[in-house]
């Protein structure tokens, strides 16, 4: 059995649920890192990992984000997540999206879930079916809800442009080459921003498919998933898995900026002062990737309108501009300076 309190990435988290329904095949981790400013809020994965001791990783790295995340974001709300354990032919079905409702039901409104990578917004109406702590769930045009990728993919796209500010002196795109690291819904709404205000972008995903189609649409080109992270560009921006910034991949990087929507980029802690050391420009994933969980909160705790939403959203290259000042001012990495003000905001500083 593995010993939970002993994993590198166990942070004091609050709870961890393992859940099991044989009838309809689920099992999921549920990780509640933190509620010291409200219910633990983060979505939901659905992913096949190669062993069982990855999920409960994920589960431990990601909720410890969103506690991160939202408190940096100012949201009144907790961390946590869910990974559910996907066999190798992603199967999904009704009955094991209720069963998982269910769970969430049980935890009495602590955990509040809503679509990350593998769930969509249908996904999460079946959910819904069995709880209230839900969003994500559609809605009418311009109304608070529905999927966050859209959200998420906004604040990317600002806070890239807070980091070519910073960076480069530029306050446009134009002409800069983008290099981006997935093709999914965060990625597909930075290509398009960043297309239209003149950028150059390289796709890259995966699913060569995927990135053939966004290239198209956004006049890119398409480029090679297994060094992507190496191409000579402005902006490198990853925005599929996490734990893509190792020692190998910070040694191949050839662009003075690392901005994008993917979790965890950092394998480790220590990658955060190595890019540093390469005189990288990094925005913390949790930091900039926030719209999502901004939009979720409105939706959720009912307390503004697309409007206050967009607001909100607007305030993420501020909240990077602290950061990189207080990098600047402590020779400390921007990592290391936002994971010590979010622990200070959640009580453990």
């Amino acid at each position: 059995m593995t010993d939970l309190w002993s994993l590198p990435d166990f942070d004091g988290h609050e709870a961890v649920t393992h859940v099991s329904d044989p009838a309809s095949g689920l099992r999921a981790i549920i990780a509640m890192h933190s509620t010291h400013l409200g219910p633990a809020a983060g979505g939901s994965r659905f992913w096949h990992y190669a062993k069982d001791e990855e999920a409960l990783t994920d589960a431990l790295r990601l909720s410890r984000g969103m506690s991160y995340k939202n408190a940096m974001a100012g949201l009144p709300l907790g961390g946590g997540k869910a990974v559910i354990l996907a066999d190798d032919k992603r199967t999904k079905t009704p009955a094991m999206l209720a069963a998982f409702g269910r769970a969430v039901e049980m935890l009495g409104g602590r955990y509040v879930t809503a679509e990350d990578v593998g769930i969509n917004v249908s996904d999460m109406q079946a959910v819904r079916r069995e709880t209230r702590h839900v969003a994500g769930l559609p809605v009418e045009a311009g109304a608070v809800g529905g999927d966050p990728g859209p959200h998420t993919s906004l604040g990317v796209f600002l806070g890239i442009k807070a980091a070519v500010r910073r960076a480069l002196g530029r306050d446009s795109l134009s002409g800069l080459h983008i290099a981006l690291q997935g093709a999914g819904s965060v990625a597909s709404g930075v290509a398009r921003r960043a297309a239209e205000e003149g950028a150059r972008l390289t796709i890259a995903d995966v699913d060569t498919a995927k990135a053939e189609s966004l290239a198209r649409e956004v006049g890119g080109q398409v480029g090679d998933a297994a060094t992507i992270l190496s191409t000579e560009a402005d902006v490198i921006s990853p925005n599929a898995l996490g734990a893509i910034l190792d020692d190998a991949s910070i040694a191949a990087l050839r662009a003075p900026i690392v901005a994008g929507g993917a979790n965890n980029q950092l394998a480790r802690p220590e990658h955060g002062p190595a890019l540093m050391a390469r005189g990288i420009l990094y925005a913390p994933d949790y930091v900039i990737n926030a719209g999502g969980i901004i939009n979720v909160s409105t939706e959720y705790l009912r307390d503004g309108d697309a409007e206050v939403v967009r607001s909100r959203i607007a305030g993420i290259p501020d909240r990077l501009e602290a950061i990189w000042s207080e990098s600047v001012a402590s020779g400390r990495d921007p990592a290391s300076v936002a994971d010590a003000m979010a622990r200070k905001l959640i009580g453990r500083g």
